[in-house]
């Protein structure tokens, strides 16, 4: 049945010929956009998920510049703390000079002064854009990436750089908890008496008939029969006089009946003791020094403080980020060291029970009164504490330098290791920021982009439906008219 009012075959073309140009319009957004998912109404969710990823990418571009801004400043103090190794490593060259008698020690000290100045302006100048790593004790956070959860959720993740105080700035004791108990005093004063030993002679009337070997510090005195005539005392006496003629460094000899009395004034040094054919009251003669043991068992907070006095003179040391007693003890015998008692020296060691101690002698005229006192909560001394004291034109100021410059070298050394991993760490993760972009937009692309040379391809197919969909709606369009011969 034909109808004139209802063309079925052109509406069937029409329809068909709608979906053409739909499809074409279609491939040929693609192809002006390069994507085939260019708004929600494409593909909601496949849309969704590209703009969340899209957003991850234009964090992670603000993440590689913070890391570019982060590395910049920590390579500056990574350089800075190797130039004050070098400079420390100078001024420790000035200090060995300065050992020797014949050299003016005045001049040596204008070196270090000017070398001590130099690493302060080097300090000052390590900051880049305002932020200076070599100053202060607070950690630096630089933004390192964005972790998404399944949830959807984001944080953030930082790499936390350590600063490393590289001032000589004296720390300020706390009024926190008492720490005293943590340091133990051997005694509450510094004598300036020496510690002894006895060797007894036997009491046999006649000593003629005696062999007797006397060892004191590696010296020995060896005698045979005959040698020692007479009775002990006369044998004491001549003992006594032949140690002292050995001129053993810091030992002296002194007799009363057939005891001699042995006094070592060596400051941190036992003197080994035996004896045959004689009676010796130890096996060695005690160094004289006090000691300040530290605790082996509790830690050390930063801010905690510790103070030693000596006579009247107070010293303190107030321990940094992550420092252990070592670091404490060695700062107190800087601080120490830089206030120039007379007849005042220190040594640091470490005991058979792993506490570490600090020595204090006293070669002075007079005894000195000893304290020590400890609290937490104060603020930390500066990792080059004491540079500024260090003077050379003294034999006692050389000596203690020698030690102190090796420990403020440690720091410095340690302060550039602990920068340079730093960077090194910011650098590879930069790198991976820089790949992880890159994957991000592949991703984001297979998602999103459209395959060019699939729409090629389909818009010349298109194209050609199109012109047969035109062609088809024409032919159905005339349909009609052949109803008009019906009534010719």
């Amino acid at each position: 049945m034909s109808s004139i009012l209802t063309n079925k075959s052109a509406m069937v073309a029409l329809q068909t010929l709608k979906m053409i140009n739909s499809n074409l319009a279609k491939t040929q957004a693609e192809i002006s956009t390069g994507r085939k998912i260019a708004s929600a109404k494409d593909n909601a969710s496949i849309w969704a998920i590209s703009k969340v990823m899209e957003s991850d990418v234009k964090g992670f571009k603000g993440i590689s510049e913070s890391l570019s801004l982060g590395e910049s400043t920590v390579a500056v103090a990574r350089q800075a703390s190797e130039t004050i190794t070098e400079l420390l490593t100078d001024i420790k060259s000035k200090i060995v000079a300065a050992q020797e008698q014949n050299v003016d020690r005045e001049k040596i000290q204008t070196d270090i002064d000017a070398l001590r100045n130099q690493i302060t302006s080097v300090v000052n100048a390590a900051q880049f854009n305002g932020l200076n790593l070599l100053k202060g004790t607070e950690d630096v956070n630089i933004l390192s990436s964005l972790d998404r959860a399944a949830d959807g959720s984001v944080s953030a993740s930082n790499i936390t750089i350590s600063r490393q105080d590289m001032s000589t700035t004296a720390g300020v004791l706390g009024t926190g908890t008492d720490l005293s108990p943590n340091a133990t005093l051997s005694a509450t004063s510094a004598t300036n008496a020496g510690n002894t030993a006895t060797v007894t002679i036997a009491t046999d009337a006649d000593m003629s008939d005696n062999t007797l070997t006397l060892t004191i510090g590696g010296a020995t005195l060896s005698y045979a029969v005959g040698d020692l005539s007479g009775n002990q005392d006369a044998a004491a006496s001549k003992i006594t006089g032949d140690i002292n003629a050995l001129g053993i460094v810091g030992v002296t000899a002194s007799v009363a009946n057939n005891v001699i009395t042995l006094t070592s004034t060596r400051a941190f040094e036992d003197v080994a003791l035996s004896a045959t054919g004689a009676t010796a009251s130890a096996s060695f003669i005690a160094e004289r020094a006090e000691t300040l043991t530290f605790s082996a068992s509790a830690n050390v907070a930063e801010g905690d403080g510790y103070q030693v006095t000596i006579g009247s003179n107070t010293f303190t040391y107030v321990a940094g980020k992550g420092e252990t007693f070592e670091d404490v003890a060695k700062g107190l015998k800087v601080a120490i060291d830089g206030g120039s008692i007379p007849g005042i020296t220190t040594q640091v060691v470490q005991n058979s029970s792993n506490q570490w101690v600090l020595k204090i002698d006293n070669d002075s005229a007079t005894a000195q009164t000893l304290a020590r006192a400890g609290a937490a909560g104060g603020t930390a001394s500066g990792g080059l504490f004491g540079l500024d004291k260090i003077d050379v034109t003294t034999n006692a100021g050389a000596n203690a330098a020698l030690d102190n410059i090796e420990t403020l070298i440690n720091a410095s050394i340690d302060a550039a290791a602990n920068f340079g991993s730093a960077q090194g760490r910011i650098e590879i993760q930069s790198d991976f920021i820089s790949k992880l972009v890159d994957s991000l937009r592949a991703g984001i692309g297979t998602m999103v982009d459209a395959d060019m040379e699939a729409a090629s391809a389909r818009l010349q197919a298109l194209q050609v439906q199109q012109q047969l969909g035109i062609q088809s709606l024409s032919i159905a369009n005339q349909s009609p008219q052949s109803i008009l011969s019906l009534f010719r």
